[in-house]
């Protein structure tokens, strides 16, 4: 089978596995949670994507993988682990807590398309090898990084939605 196949699968595998895993477990609990506490579930989840640094330590992916790759990913990534961890550690002060939940998912969102734009560039699928362990991030971790990021912006505009209809109803 092709690189860009076995790529190309497991990244699509990667999305419908977390879907179902979401749909099961994931999005029933944080149904259950209130607006802050589920943003917070997010943001600690995404504080984690410091490890996306990872692809620019050589030995851990190939000399081969595309520079004009790597440190864009690796970077952004590092920036939206650093705004989900502000976002925490601003949990008690609720209007910066809201601006880094905005920042973290814009920022991350951009970065993953981003990325996806820059792999598709540089080929990345055909030379999918080079990404040596770090394989798994893009086909395991990105896909549930990207859902997140859209449970997160779906949230926020449910609880605006929300929020708005008994003034819409007043003024009826």
């Amino acid at each position: 089978m092709p690189a860009q196949l076995v790529f190309l699968s497991g990244l699509i595998l990667g999305y419908v596995a977390w879907l179902l895993c979401f749909g099961a477990y994931i999005w029933p609990r944080l149904k259950t949670l209130d607006l802050f506490e589920a943003q917070r579930a997010i943001a600690t989840l995404h504080s984690f994507r410091f490890f996306g640094l990872v692809i620019v330590l050589p030995g851990v992916v190939g000399s081969h993988l595309p520079a004009s790759f790597a440190p864009f990913a690796a970077y952004g990534d590092l920036a939206t682990a650093i705004l989900a961890m502000l976002a925490l550690l601003s949990a008690k002060i609720r209007p910066l807590f809201w601006l880094f939940v905005v920042a973290f998912n814009v920022a991350g969102t951009i970065d993953i398309l981003l990325d996806y734009y820059h792999a598709v560039r540089a080929d990345l699928p055909s030379i999918a090898g080079e990404l040596g362990a770090a394989y798994a991030i893009p086909v395991i971790y990105v896909p549930v990084l990207m859902i997140t990021h859209c449970v997160a912006f779906y949230l926020l505009v449910r609880s605006q939605t929300v929020a708005s209809r008994p003034l819409i109803g007043k003024a009826a």
